[in-house]
């Protein structure tokens, strides 16, 4: 791999085109015309496209994964077996997803809605790796909760159910 990466044969080419005087084609040198402009410009450029569908074929993929994974392993019977046999982990793994998603729903609903502040994580900078710590401490007590009851694939099943809640929000909002 020489300096361009994995687009190194390109260069040479348009080399050769610099040399014999002919111009490289307008889609190369697309980008390199549009760069010129303020950041403004292109953050309205961006504003102005139209946003991305809702559901797409990714957000499906994981709802429906989700639903087989709930459905195959009977998740919910399972939780509630682990929640009967008063297990530790499950309840610390509990208690970190709440002081998790309370500070994830403080961001949100008080300090974007409520009081209008767009940049939180600039204002309170200490916000998103506490949200992003508790989370990890979350999974680790939930994988370590449901271990006995799915073994080595527990982590692909949580992560599967995750990715389901997070595709359903994201349809929601």
């Amino acid at each position: 791999m020489e300096g361009g990466g994995l687009r190194a044969e390109p260069l040479p080419r348009h080399r050769r085109r610099l040399r014999q005087g002919t111009e490289p084609p307008n889609s190369l040198l697309q980008p390199l015309l549009q760069g010129g402009g303020t950041t403004e410009e292109s953050t309205a450029a961006e504003k102005k496209k139209k946003p991305s569908p809702r559901l797409n074929v990714h957000s499906a993929f994981w709802i429906l994964a989700s639903i087989a994974v709930t459905y195959y392993f009977d998740f919910f019977k399972s939780i509630k077996e682990t929640i009967q046999a008063d297990s530790w982990w499950f309840a610390s793994g509990s208690c970190l997803l709440a002081a998790c998603l309370s500070v994830a729903f403080y961001c949100i609903i008080y300090l974007e809605w409520y009081r209008g502040i767009e940049d939180y994580d600039v204002q309170y900078p200490v916000l998103i790796p506490i949200t992003t710590v508790t989370f990890i401490a979350a999974a680790v007590c939930f994988n370590v909760a449901l271990w006995p009851v799915w073994s080595f694939i527990t982590p692909v099943v949580l992560f599967i159910q995750f990715m389901g809640v997070v595709m359903l929000v994201s349809l929601l909002g």
